[in-house]
């Protein structure tokens, strides 16, 4: 086969290529031939696909900030006055959330940014660092908040239920209303799904330090404050746990959570044409795009760039890959990745 580049102007439709293998349109983009048949599909423009922000989430990001640093305030004078540890702790919890707010911001407006010669999948991945670095920065928050606990415990001192109520339940609304800011993008992003969480778990805090308020107005039993505090880290730490392993998973490159990377080989395998599927990898670009490589086998040669165009439109609607590189091979030669034959004592590059 001679080696050939072509783009093509056409749109693509939602067939599947193993039942359409001629009447595909396909997304403006570019699919290149060479002689050992690699493929490269990227989307609209000559780039892949991106899932642009929702729109309004700078917005959102902005009133959430502003909101908790008002609080965090209030948190903290009246906790100095009521002598409330879980006052303090609350504040001391929601001055990291705005900390990781402003970082999962960053992280949002970094994602926007085009790609360029050095980054060249742009810097998405930055979504992933501010997850990980919200998830330490909470667990941070957590030992501060547990010795100072453990402290007032083994000292008490008598705390203003009143106050410890009234403030308590404003820090309440005001978490209750970021998280439900938050809430229609959790689901799609592991960065705004940390946000979420936060503000969410601050909701439900705030509420047990109002209650705790409450009952120590009307009993006096000032140790059921430190005791809310740690109460308080316990559920922190519960929550944030899954958020750090899951940021820490994407870091290292691991399948993202709800991608079925067998069911993307055997929709490649069932493919016309394709005998044999090797050298699948699937990793995050982003908390929010996904990419993924194969070398497809295929006796009879390459398909031609509408047969390739439309697999990689299929692997976008039903698989989330947002970016997909296919290499077609006859296997008259063997192709195999040298990461799955290197010994681990001796790293070597990572060669096709």
């Amino acid at each position: 086969m001679e080696p050939q580049s072509k783009h093509q102007h056409e749109h693509a439709d939602e067939h599947d290529p193993k039942h359409d293998d001629h009447d595909h349109q396909h997304e403006t983009g570019h699919a290149h031939n060479h002689e050992k048949g690699h493929a490269h599909n990227h989307g609209a423009g000559g780039h892949h696909h991106h899932q642009a922000p929702q729109a309004g989430q700078g917005r959102t990001f902005a009133i959430a900030v502003g909101l908790n640093l008002l609080i965090v305030v209030v948190q903290a004078v009246y906790g100095f006055i009521a002598h409330s540890t879980a006052l303090l702790a609350d504040a001391g919890h929601n001055l990291s959330d705005v900390l990781g707010l402003l970082l999962a911001w960053g992280a949002v407006w970094l994602g926007t940014r085009k790609p360029s010669e050095r980054y060249t999948f742009g810097l998405g991945s930055s979504s992933i660092l501010a997850s990980l670095a919200n998830a330490a920065l909470l667990l941070f928050a957590c030992g501060a908040i547990m010795l100072e606990a453990v402290q007032r415990l083994l000292n008490p001192a008598p705390v203003a239920g009143l106050d410890v109520f009234i403030v308590a339940t404003l820090g309440m609304v005001v978490n209750g209303f970021s998280a439900w800011l938050f809430m229609r993008g959790s689901k799609e992003d592991l960065n705004v799904r940390g946000a979420f969480l936060h503000m969410a778990a601050d909701a439900a805090i705030s509420a047990a330090v109002a209650v705790s308020g409450l009952v120590i107005l009307f009993t006096g039993a000032s140790w059921l404050d430190p005791v809310m505090s740690i109460l308080v880290v316990g559920v922190i730490v519960v929550g944030t746990w899954g958020l750090g392993r899951d940021a820490m998973r994407l870091a290292m490159g691991a399948v993202p959570p709800g991608v079925d990377k067998p069911g993307i080989e055997r929709y490649l395998a069932g493919l016309p044409g394709v005998t044999d599927v090797h050298d699948l990898h699937v990793w995050a670009l982003s908390t929010t795009e996904n990419a993924m490589t194969a070398h497809l086998v295929m006796p009879q040669g390459h398909p031609g760039d509408v047969f390739v165009d439309a697999i990689v439109v299929a692997l976008r609607r039903d698989y989330a890959m947002n970016h997909a590189t296919l290499q077609v091979e006859r296997g008259t030669t063997e192709h195999r990745c040298a990461l799955h034959e290197r010994s681990p004592a001796t790293p070597q590059a990572h060669t096709h």
